[in-house]
């Protein structure tokens, strides 16, 4: 390697450090107005965030970047290697990038800051009106994005690859499709079997309580407290400014004893990948999941083939009985495994049961690609909400916070995001049989909670490799093939076969 090549290179490692640093800077703030920034601090905010990202933007898509990616992309045979992964992946960003104006950026994080605070106060009054203004704004400059980065097939396209690399609607359409012939029959046989009672779930939890079993699950399965932590936030998310500070959110109900627990499940998932990502990766572009699918599957699968399953709740069910001695004294290991496994239409994503969550993610795709296509307008959303999810799940939502308000994922501008938590779902299950092909005893390890050698497994053959690898091609090496809905439809139809008989087709 020449010394001009050495420099180089050193130069557009320090561009990529110092465009990461900003965005981390972002991101904190960020994380600050969702957790403990006072209202009257959102103009500020709005002002501070949208200067860094747009600052960032503007420092990465320079000339000079685009120079030392010429001369750089053509230096480096191992196509693994520490800077030949730089390298590549900065020209994939940079390509997409310098397509945004700094203006776009800038205004894009103003409006996403000030959205955010119009949601949290329309989701809890149930006043669509509160946050339709921004909503429509987000979705003009969505579509400004997706006009300026371009796209072959359909404007979505273009949203759906800031988030899902090299994955199209027409791809995701098709899996969806194939998906939704195999499970809706599914879920209609369940709808005719006996239901597992569950009532005893939404009794009176004290809160302080709940908050402590889940810290000591979160410790248990390996989230390292000593490079993350966890808050309260009105939605759950997780958020990491480098992979020695990984931020957990969740939320606590008094009266839904599994909702905080399996949110902290989720999201450590997620935290505990970018706490995996190789330390050699640290403060560049390739520190992050490769996608957030495959970011998805790592949630998915702590909190649903973990979280809910019977080796895991063998292992903890008689502590969360202690706890709740007057509660759940009376109630069988086997009765609360099935109760937090029943599966019954609920119109809120978040509470919605495994077997018909993706039937929610179906719906907002639906409407994502009707807005991108200017075919419905903002207005319409509430009321077209209802009509789909009463076609999709036979329910009808009472209010638009359990409707249309109940995700906070628009206020953030990520139109394009939720197909990749169907895509997660169906990863998970290819990555969990992988792991239990290779692992061995995991289900008793897993009862004796020992999830060390699980957790070491996810960081080897998926965490490590931070964007170095795509989520194809971690696919491709760990099971062979690609994406495929087949084994997540096997894993459900064993699981809800057993729960509930054989009315499940397939069981």
């Amino acid at each position: 390697m020449s010394s001009k090549t050495e420099s180089d290179f050193q130069e557009l490692l320090g561009i990529i450090r110092a465009a990461c640093d900003l965005q981390a800077a972002a991101a904190l703030l960020e994380w600050d107005q969702e957790t403990y920034m006072p209202e009257a601090g959102t103009e500020a905010r709005a002002r501070q965030i949208a200067t860094l990202q747009s600052t960032s933007h503007e420092l990465f898509v320079r000339d000079r970047t685009g120079e030392l990616l010429e001369g750089l992309k053509d230096e480096y045979e191992d196509s693994m290697s520490f800077r030949a992964s730089i390298v590549r992946v900065a020209e994939r960003d940079f390509d997409r990038a310098r397509k945004l104006s700094p203006e776009l950026v800038g205004e894009i994080a103003q409006t996403t800051t000030r959205a955010k605070v119009s949601w949290r106060h329309a989701y809890s009054e149930n006043n669509f009106d509160r946050f339709a203004g921004d909503l429509e704004r987000i979705v003009g400059l969505c579509i400004q994005k997706a006009e300026a980065v371009g796209y072959a097939g359909h404007p979505y396209d273009a949203l759906l690859d800031e988030y899902e690399p090299g994955v199209t609607a027409a791809q995701v359409k098709k899996i969806f499709d194939d998906l939704r012939d195999s499970l809706v029959p599914i879920v209609r046989a369940i709808e005719c079997a006996p239901q597992p009672r569950n009532a005893f779930l939404y009794y009176s939890y004290d809160a302080d309580i709940q908050w402590d079993f889940g810290m000591e699950v979160l410790r248990d399965i390996g989230f390292d407290f000593q490079r993350g932590r966890q808050d309260v936030s009105a939605h759950p998310f997780s958020t990491s400014f480098s992979t020695s500070d990984v931020r957990l959110t969740t939320r606590i109900h008094e009266r839904n004893l599994t909702s905080g627990l399996f949110s902290s499940l989720h999201e450590a998932g997620h935290g505990m990948y970018e706490q995996g990502i190789d330390p050699e990766l640290e403060g560049t572009s390739l520190a992050q999941g490769t996608s957030l699918g495959m970011h998805e599957s790592q949630s998915r699968l702590w909190e649903n083939q973990i979280g809910r399953s019977r080796p895991f709740w063998a292992g903890y069910y008689r502590d969360l009985q202690r706890r709740f001695e007057q509660n759940l004294g009376s109630v069988s290991l086997e009765d609360f495994y099935r109760a937090i496994n029943r599966v019954h239409a609920s119109p809120v994503r978040v509470e919605a049961d495994e077997v018909t969550y993706n039937l929610h993610i179906m719906l907002r795709f639906e409407l994502e690609m009707l807005l991108v296509e200017e075919k419905v307008t903002v207005k319409e959303l509430p009321e077209l909400w209802r009509d789909r999810m009463e076609g999709y799940l036979g329910i009808r939502p009472e209010s638009d916070t359990d409707g249309v308000l109940q995700d906070i994922h628009w206020a953030l501008g990520a139109i394009g995001y939720f197909p990749t938590y169907t895509l997660g779902n169906l990863m998970s299950a290819q990555v969990f049989a992988c792991a239990k092909s290779e692992i061995g005893n995991l289900d008793e390890q897993i009862e004796s909670r020992e999830f060390a050698p699980l957790r070491e497994w996810l960081q080897a053959n998926v965490h490590h490799w931070g964007r170095k690898l795509s989520a194809d091609e971690i696919m491709e090496w760990m099971t062979k093939g690609e994406i495929s809905a087949a084994p997540w439809l096997d894993y459900v139809r064993q699981k809800y076969g057993d729960i509930y008989g054989s009315l499940v087709p397939g069981s």
